[in-house]
C-alpha cells in the first residue's frame, strides 16, 4: 500500500536537485571530460599515438574500412545528438540550453554502461538538416542516440536513419522508454495473473507511447485492445484532424487500434481497461480517482510524467490499482530510461550491431523483467533500480544474442563471452570514477 505522505514536503523536495544543479554544475563547469586510454610513459609515446607513427593505422583503415574498429576507440563512441526542441518537461529551450542534459546523459552512459557518449547539440531544427548532421558525423561514431528532438519530426528522423546509415540510430524516448515500459508491463501481468493476449490497455499521450504501443504490439499485445488518448481525446477512425500531413503515426493507430470505436477522452477510454500507460504531461489532476476506480479488477497503473505523475501514486492505490509505477525515484516503482539504454548500447556496440530493432530492445526488456524476477516480485517492487549493476551487462548480452540471430551483428559471441566483456568495461567505468575521485582528480562537490 502506497502511504500518502505530505504533498507540500512533496513538491519542496522535487525542488532540491534544481537547487544542487545549480550550485554543482558552475563548480565542475560540466560533468564530462576526455582522458586518454593509452599510457603516455613520457613525450616519446606521442611518436606512436600521433605523427609518425599513426599514419600506419590510417593507411590500414584506408585499404580495409572495417579496421576502424581495431585501431580507434570507434566502437565505443556514441553520439547523442539533439537540437533541444523538446528538452525534459522543458519545451524548446534550444541547443545551448540543452547541453547540460546531454552531458549528463552522457555519464550515465560512461558509469552505468562503460559507453564513451559525446553530446552533439545541433544548431539546426529542420528535418533534413538533423538527418544530414547524423551522417556527417557517422565516421567517427559507432552509434547514435536521438535525444530530445520534438514530435512529430522525431519519428521521420529515427525512421530516415534507420533506414538510411550503416550504424545503429536509435531515440530513447521512444524505443528506451518502450523497454523499460514493456519490462515493467511483464512484472506487473506476472503479478495480477493477467495474459498479454486479453488485456485492454489504454496509453494516454501520443508522443513516446507511439513507440511504446508499436514495441507492446511486437510484443504480442493486440492493438484492437488498445486505445490512445490524445490532447483531443480518444484516437479512433473519425478523428478527421488526423488524416492530414504529419499525423501519419496517429492515423495508424486509429487504424490499428480501439477496436470497441470509443470516443471522448481519458474518462470514457479508462472505463473497463486493465493498463493505463500515462506519458503526457504532469499532474496531479490529468487521471482523476474516479477514472480509475473505473478501470477492471487489479488494475495496473503507469503515471510517469515528471517531476509530478499525471495522479499522485496514493490517489490511484486508494482508488482500487493494484499495481502503481511513476518516473520517479521517490516513489516504488520507477519506471526510469536509464534502466535500458546503457545495456542496450553497451550490447550493440560489442557485436558491432548495425541496427537497434524493436525485437532487440523487446529481448533487454525480457532481461530486464527477469533480473527483477530473480531479486522477487511484488507490487512495489516489479523493476530494477540502477544501483543493481548487474542488470546491464544481462542486458548487453540479450541484445547482442539477440542482434547475433537477426543477422544485423558483426561479431559473433556467446552469451557468456558477452557477458564477461560487458562486466569488465562497466566495471572498469566505475572503477576509473571511484579512483579519480579517491585521489582528489575529481574535487569533493563544496
Amino acid at each position: 500500500m502506497t502511504t500518502k505522505p505530505n504533498i507540500e514536503e512533496l513538491l519542496a523536495k522535487a525542488k532540491i536537485p534544481s537547487a544542487d544543479a545549480l550550485r554543482l554544475h558552475p563548480f565542475y563547469r560540466g560533468k564530462l571530460e576526455v582522458t586518454p586510454k593509452c599510457q603516455i610513459r613520457d613525450c616519446s609515446d606521442f611518436s606512436v599515438w600521433y605523427t609518425p607513427g599513426v599514419a600506419a593505422p590510417c593507411r590500414d583503415i584506408e585499404a580495409h574500412v572495417d579496421r576502424v574498429f581495431a585501431h580507434t576507440n570507434k566502437g565505443n563512441f556514441v553520439a547523442i545528438v539533439s537540437d533541444g526542441s523538446r528538452v525534459l518537461g522543458l519545451g524548446d529551450i534550444g541547443p545551448h540550453a540543452a547541453l547540460p542534459v546531454m552531458e549528463g546523459k552522457a555519464i550515465l552512459f560512461k558509469y552505468l554502461g562503460g559507453v564513451d557518449a559525446f553530446p552533439i547539440c545541433l544548431a539546426a531544427n529542420q528535418l533534413e538538416e538533423i538527418i544530414q548532421a547524423c551522417k556527417w558525423i557517422e565516421p567517427t561514431f559507432g552509434a547514435i542516440n536521438l535525444e530530445d528532438i520534438a514530435k512529430p519530426k522525431c519519428f521521420t528522423v529515427l525512421d530516415r536513419l534507420r533506414n538510411e546509415m550503416v550504424i545503429p540510430v536509435w531515440h530513447d524516448d521512444q524505443q528506451g522508454t518502450a523497454a523499460v515500459t514493456l519490462a515493467g508491463l511483464i512484472n506487473s501481468l506476472k503479478i495480477v495473473g493477467k495474459t498479454r493476449d486479453k488485456v485492454k490497455i489504454v496509453l494516454i499521450g501520443a508522443g513516446a507511447n507511439i513507440a511504446v504501443s508499436r514495441v507492446l504490439i511486437a510484443a504480442g499485445f493486440p492493438p484492437d485492445k488498445m486505445i490512445m488518448v490524445d490532447s483531443l481525446g480518444i484516437l479512433h477512425r473519425g478523428r478527421e484532424d488526423l488524416r492530414t500531413a504529419g499525423n501519419e503515426t496517429k492515423w495508424r493507430m486509429c487504424e490499428i487500434s480501439n477496436s470497441e470505436r470509443r470516443s471522448g477522452g481519458i474518462a470514457e477510454a479508462l472505463a473497463g481497461a486493465d493498463v493505463c500507460i500515462a506519458l503526457a504531461k504532469p499532474g496531479p489532476g490529468v487521471i482523476k480517482p474516479e477514472w480509475v476506480r473505473r478501470m477492471a479488477n487489479e488494475a495496473i497503473v503507469f503515471a510517469c510524467a515528471n517531476p509530478v505523475p499525471e495522479i499522485w501514486p496514493w490517489e490511484a492505490t486508494e482508488a482500487g490499482a493494484r499495481i502503481v509505477a511513476t518516473g520517479r525515484s521517490d516513489f516504488p516503482n520507477q519506471v526510469n530510461n536509464s534502466l535500458g539504454f546503457p545495456g542496450i548500447f553497451r550490447g550493440v556496440l560489442d557485436v558491432a550491431a548495425s541496427a537497434i530493432t524493436d525485437e532487440m530492445c523487446i529481448a533487454a526488456a525480457e532481461e530486464l523483467a527477469r533480473c527483477a524476477q530473480d531479486r522477487g516480485l511484488s507490487d512495489q517492487a516489479i523493476l530494477p533500480t540502477m544501483d543493481d549493476w548487474q542488470v546491464f551487462p544481462r542486458e548487453a548480452a540479450a541484445v547482442g544474442l539477440k542482434a547475433i540471430e537477426q543477422g544485423v551483428a558483426n561479431k559473433k559471441l556467446s552469451r557468456e563471452q558477452l557477458i564477461e566483456q560487458a562486466t569488465a568495461i562497466i566495471q572498469r567505468a566505475r572503477a576509473q570514477t571511484k579512483t579519480l575521485m579517491e585521489h582528489g582528480l575529481i574535487a569533493a562537490a563544496p
